[in-house]
C-alpha cells in the first residue's frame, strides 16, 4: 500500500486522537494503519555510544543578549536521555535540537462541539530543561532557539507573538488582519508562513459512531470535507511586514488542518494534499508554481524531507515484521537508494544521520511502543535518544517532538 492509499484510509481513525496535520500528522499516519494488520518486532541490537546526560547551565545576566541560551553551553554531538519520556531535559543530535514538544487533549466546548487542543512544554533556555507553555496554542521555533513564533489559545488568532526563548518573555506581536491557525519558520529564519482559517481548523464534532477504535459510539471527529483555510500570510520577521494572499482550499484535497509550510531552499511555500502531487507549491503571492526538482518526492507526512545537502530524500516504512526500517530515496527519480533503521523518519540530524522513532526491541513489541533515536546511512548503529513512549495516539504517555536547528 502506497502513502497516498495509507492517508487516505486512516483520516478518519486519526482524527479522534487530536489530529491537527501538518507537522506532526507523520506520526501516526505511517503506523496506525499497520496496527490492524501486523505488530512490528524491531530486533535491534542498540551499541552502545557516548551519550551526553547533563546540560551545562549557563549564567544569567540580564538580557537575551548578555547569556549563552542552554543549547550554546552544550555542543555535544549527542545529548541524549534514554531514560526520561516526556523528557525533562534536553535532547539533541549533530545539527538539530528537540526544542519542546506536546501533547494532546480534547477540550470540551458545547454538547456538540470541541477542540483538539496541544499543550506544550518548550526548552527554557536557563535551565536547559522542557517547561510548560500552556498559554500557547500553536509554536514554531526558529533556527538558532532562542525565538519562537507563537499564537495565543483562541484561533483563528488576530497576532503572532515573537516568544524570546531566554527569557520567557514576548518580545513583540504581529498583528494580522486574517486569522491565524498556523506558523513556520523559513530554513533561515528570517520569514514567517502563517496559515489563515475563517475558523479553528482543530474543532472536534459530536459524532454517532466509534471513531477512536475504544467500541464506544458518540465520539469526537474533524469535520473532514470541509475546510474553512483561507490563504497565507508571509511576513518579515524583523519588520512584521509582508502580504496576504488568497488561496482557495480545495476542502477534498486538504484536511481540515493543512498548513503551509516553506520549501527547502525558503523561495516557495507549500501545502501537503492528500491525493497526487501529494504537494501543492505557490510563489509568495499565491500563484501555483511547479514543484522544485529535488521535492518531488518527498511528501508532508515524511516529516524529515529533503536532507541539508539536497541528495537525499526521507522515505516511508520499508521494513519487515522482523526489522524497523525506512526508506532513503533518489531525489531527482524517487528510487529507493537504500534503507536506514527507524519506523518514521523525523529530522535529518547531518546529511547521514536522522532521527527517528524507533520500536522497543525484543519479542512483543509494539510500534507504539518508541522512542527518539538516532540513525545513520549505512549502518545499523542506533542511538537512543528517548525514553520510549506509552499507549497509541491521544493517550497518556504520548508526546510529539518540536525540532529547530541549534
Amino acid at each position: 500500500m502506497n502513502v497516498d492509499e495509507l492517508l487516505r484510509d486512516t483520516l478518519h481513525e486519526q482524527a479522534a486522537g487530536g489530529v491537527s496535520p501538518p507537522p506532526d500528522f507523520a506520526d501516526r499516519v505511517l503506523t496506525v494503519r499497520r496496527r490492524r494488520g501486523r505488530r512490528i518486532a524491531a530486533v535491534a541490537a542498540a551499541t552502545a555510544a557516548v551519550i551526553a546526560a547533563a546540560v551545562a547551565v549557563p549564567v544569567m545576566s540580564g538580557g537575551g543578549d548578555d547569556v549563552r541560551p542552554a543549547s550554546e553551553m552544550n555542543r555535544s554531538d549527542i545529548i541524549g536521555h534514554p531514560s526520561q519520556s516526556p523528557p525533562r531535559d534536553l535532547i539533541a543530535a549533530g545539527d538539530i535540537a528537540v526544542a519542546g514538544y506536546f501533547t494532546r487533549t480534547n477540550v470540551k466546548e458545547s454538547a456538540t462541539l470541541g477542540v483538539a487542543t496541544r499543550v506544550y512544554r518548550l526548552l527554557d533556555q536557563e535551565t536547559g530543561r522542557y517547561e510548560k507553555a500552556d498559554k500557547w496554542s500553536v509554536v514554531d521555533v526558529a533556527p538558532g532557539m532562542r525565538t519562537a513564533a507563537v499564537l495565543e489559545k483562541r484561533l483563528p488568532a488576530k497576532r503572532i507573538g515573537l516568544l524570546d526563548l531566554v527569557t520567557g518573555e514576548v518580545d513583540r506581536w504581529i498583528p494580522v488582519g486574517h486569522g491565524v491557525a498556523g506558523v513556520a519558520f523559513s530554513p533561515d529564519g528570517g520569514k514567517l508562513v502563517a496559515t489563515t482559517y475563517s475558523e479553528n481548523p482543530d474543532l472536534l464534532h459530536k459524532v454517532d459512531y466509534d471513531s477512536d477504535g475504544d467500541g464506544k459510539k458518540n465520539d469526537w471527529d474533524v469535520q473532514f470535507g470541509e475546510s474553512a483555510r483561507t490563504g497565507f500570510y508571509v511576513l518579515d520577521v524583523d519588520s512584521g511586514k509582508g502580504s496576504w494572499s488568497k488561496v482557495a482550499a480545495e476542502a477534498d484535497r486538504v484536511n481540515p488542518r493543512q498548513d503551509f509550510a516553506f520549501s527547502h531552499d525558503g523561495k516557495l511555500v507549500y501545502s501537503g494534499l492528500i491525493t497526487a502531487p501529494n504537494q501543492q507549491y505557490y510563489d509568495f503571492e499565491g500563484h501555483k508554481t511547479a514543484t522544485p526538482a529535488r521535492e518531488k518526492y518527498t511528501h508532508w507526512a515524511v516529516e524529515a524531507g529533503l536532507s541539508p545537502d539536497g541528495k537525499r530524500v526521507a522515505g516511508d516504512f520499508a521494513g519487515s515484521d522482523k526489522r524497523s526500517a525506512s526508506a532513503i530515496l533518489d531525489p531527482l527519480t524517487g528510487r529507493q537508494v537504500t534503507t536506514v533503521r527507524g519506523q518514521q523518519l523525523l529530522a535529518w540530524a547531518d546529511d547521514k544521520r536522522l532521527i527517528a522513532w524507533e520500536a522497543t526491541p525484543g519479542p512483543g513489541s509494539s510500534e507504539f511502543h518508541n522512542g527518539l533515536a538516532l540513525v545513520t546511512i549505512g549502518s545499523d548503529k542506533v542511538v537512543p535518544l528517548s525514553g520510549f513512549r506509552k499507549g497509541v495516539d491521544g493517550a497518556p504517555g504520548r508526546w510529539t517532538p518540536l525540532f529547530a536547528r541549534r
